[in-house]
């Protein structure tokens, strides 16, 4: 069974836009910071080049039934992503775009039968390979506003924001960590959890606080301020 259409649909907007978001950037501006606490814009450009070669991994593990992690290590990971980020600015463009391209070709030639695979994360849950395009999805969008450029929380499609909190809450009640809360889109109506403890904000600001990115001055408490646990 290949991917959901709309999670497609929502991996190869993402691509676009960030594609986009980038061309944008003079060279200049890739040295100047992300939104990313000690990472410059080339760094995260880096990062997001590394990180479509890491899924093309998953995806030929899908392919053939050879077990290839994402990456070798977590320090190898850091090492490429900073050797990379050392290179010319033309150069992490190119890197970039071809990571884009391989990923795109891996995702159009994974043959049906190849998409009901398990494969593992670099945090190391089994996952169905169906995931791969979400997993991209999240990289995209989240890492677009990053760029500390135009696009911020507030321009990610409803849908795919709605998603991304989804996925925010559902991981912390996997680990126990949301026990009693609630969390409120104030704009949309949408609710999710079940706890008596109601957090409420505008989705894009719920969001961005969620991922890390956001002011608690945004949030609305029902009692005392909540620091929000790690996402990934």
């Amino acid at each position: 069974m290949s991917p959901r259409p709309e999670l497609l649909a929502w991996w190869r907007d993402g691509e676009r836009t960030l594609a986009a978001a980038v061309s944008a950037l003079p060279d200049a501006d890739l040295t100047g910071p992300s939104l990313l606490p000690g990472w410059t814009r080339q760094t995260l450009l880096a990062h997001l080049g590394r990180n479509a070669d890491a899924l093309v991994n998953l995806l030929t593990w899908a392919r053939t039934g050879v077990e290839t992690p994402m990456y070798a290590s977590a320090q190898a990971r850091d090492d490429e992503i900073a050797e990379t980020a050392a290179r010319p600015a033309a150069q992490v463009r190119a890197e970039f775009a071809a990571g884009q391209a391989r990923l795109t070709e891996a995702v159009g030639q994974l043959p049906d039968a190849a998409w009901q695979a398990q494969v593992r994360t670099a945090q190391g849950r089994m996952v169905p390979v169906t995931e791969v395009p979400w997993m991209r999805t999240r990289e995209t969008w989240v890492h677009v506003v990053d760029l500390a450029g135009p696009v911020t929380f507030a321009d990610i499609p409803a849908e795919i924001a709605s998603a991304l909190v989804h996925d925010i809450v559902s991981g912390w009640q996997a680990r126990e960590d949301a026990g009693g809360l609630t969390f409120a889109a104030t704009d949309s109506g949408q609710r999710w959890g079940e706890g008596p403890r109601v957090i409420s904000a505008r989705r894009a600001d719920l969001l961005a606080w969620m991922a890390g990115r956001g002011s608690a001055g945004a949030i609305d408490f029902d009692g005392p301020p909540w620091p929000p646990p790690p996402w990934l």
